[in-house]
């Protein structure tokens, strides 16, 4: 860090990677063990926030572990699913069994988001070539003619103090409404894929082995076992129908809750008690028109937006940092982090997630939709597809995403500092 006379002081990495999330610290400790220079940008002052995704794909846990990070996120707290089910007024139409999967990661994992961003922060700190600013804000780009040259930031204390972190690339990893993106002046396209939203909340009650997609008493409902021990449970609405059945006052709202889980009404009744124990969750599927500029990368959230149906979120962002940490490596030996030079990287990607979107929505109207029509119809089908061998295809693509994205191991330097 250099701070000159009135000038705000600087910091000098390889990369600048914005956002804290699953995407941008697995990017962040590939780089550093490859000896890259990282400087993180985050807003938040601690991991202490509240988090919504946490199923993670065996595909996913194969990656982490491979980086040498999952074992010290699971624990910290997990638990293990057999697999998802869908059921229907308690009758079981699709049972996904993962335990039947190869290989070593044949479950689905509820892994609390902090665990492991604890652990992959702990893990970029032992290196001597990163730096962290959390609490820290962008407001602006560096930009050299068509390049961008590092970001423009502040801290959001009482007296926030502006900094400028210079890097050969800028990788926006900072969500579903990326400052970054904006800042790029780059365009997104939000798509109305999906005709419901999520209102979420948790209780306190016995823990299920599956994760669970069912339909008891109106609406379906995602469920499954969140570390410690509480159920997480996501209400499924009509898209943007919250806002007219929340006029009706939250005892109308709690009283539809109870009847689409009526195996939870009694903990329900017990536990939520206002809208602050509700939180809503706006689906919709949607993407950057632009991945990359000459010395910018968008990765996760920032570049693609996908719907909770079939836990690809956090998949997709680590996938994403395990497919580009090679590319930005070259960039960085070649010294040659233009757009042209990430263009494969973000048609690869492009084409993975545009799959995953395709596979969400023949999901969402396979489990989630409504009417006389539907209610006939998908039991027969939902039974028919899960005894064909294109069904377990579908269920391995689901698990694993994109076999083809591996970690470069080779790329590592021989050792790497004992974490902090």
């Amino acid at each position: 860090m250099k701070p000159g006379a009135g000038r705000p002081a600087e910091v000098y990495a390889d990369v600048c990677i914005v956002g804290g999330g699953p995407a941008g610290l697995t990017l962040a400790l590939l780089m550093l063990r490859s000896g890259a220079r990282v400087a993180l940008v985050e807003r938040s002052r601690s991991l202490e926030r509240e988090y919504r995704g946490e199923i993670l794909q065996p595909g996913g846990q194969e990656l982490l572990a491979t980086l040498g990070v999952l074992e010290g996120a699971r624990e910290r707290g997990c638990h293990e699913h057999d697999g998802f089910r869908l059921e229907e007024h308690g009758r079981v139409l699709i049972d996904g069994n993962y335990r039947r999967l190869p290989g070593s990661f044949n479950c689905l994992l509820s892994l609390p988001q902090r665990h492991l961003l604890t652990e992959l922060l702990r893990r970029c700190q032992a290196h001597p070539g990163f730096v962290s600013l959390t609490g820290t804000r962008v407001n602006g780009l560096v930009e050299e003619g068509c390049a961008v040259r590092g970001v423009v930031c502040s801290g959001t204390g009482s007296k926030p103090d502006t900094r400028v972190v210079r890097a050969a690339c800028v990788v926006g990893a900072d969500g579903r409404y990326s400052t970054v993106r904006r800042l790029a002046r780059i365009p997104y396209d939000r798509v109305e894929l999906f005709d419901q939203d999520v209102l979420w909340f948790k209780l306190a009650a016995r823990a299920t082995r599956t994760v669970r997609i069912f339909r008891a008493g109106g609406s379906p409902v995602l469920a499954y076992t969140s570390f410690p021990d509480q159920v997480q449970l996501g209400w499924t609405l009509p898209h943007r129908g919250y806002r007219e059945l929340a006029s009706r006052g939250f005892g109308e709202v709690k009283d539809r809750i109870r009847a689409a889980v009526p195996e939870y009404a009694d903990a329900v009744e017990e536990q939520i008690g206002g809208f602050k124990d509700l939180s809503l969750l706006d689906v919709f599927a949607g993407s950057a028109r632009q991945w990359a500029r000459d010395g910018l990368l968008l990765i996760g959230d920032s570049a693609h937006t996908h719907s909770p149906i079939g836990a690809q979120g956090i998949n997709l962002a680590v996938q994403d940092a395990v497919a580009a940490h090679p590319v930005l490596c070259e960039g960085l030996r070649r010294r040659d982090l233009s757009a042209r030079m990430l263009a494969p990287l973000v048609a690869q990607r492009q084409n993975e997630t545009g799959k995953m979107t395709r596979l969400q929505v023949m999901q969402s109207r396979m489990m989630l939709s409504s009417g006389r029509l539907s209610g006939f119809v998908r039991p027969k089908a939902a039974m028919l597809v899960s005894r064909t061998p294109a069904y377990r295809s579908l269920l391995r693509r689901i698990a694993y995403g994109d076999r083809g994205v591996a970690v470069r191991s080779d790329l590592f330097h021989e050792t790497e500092p004992g974490p902090a």
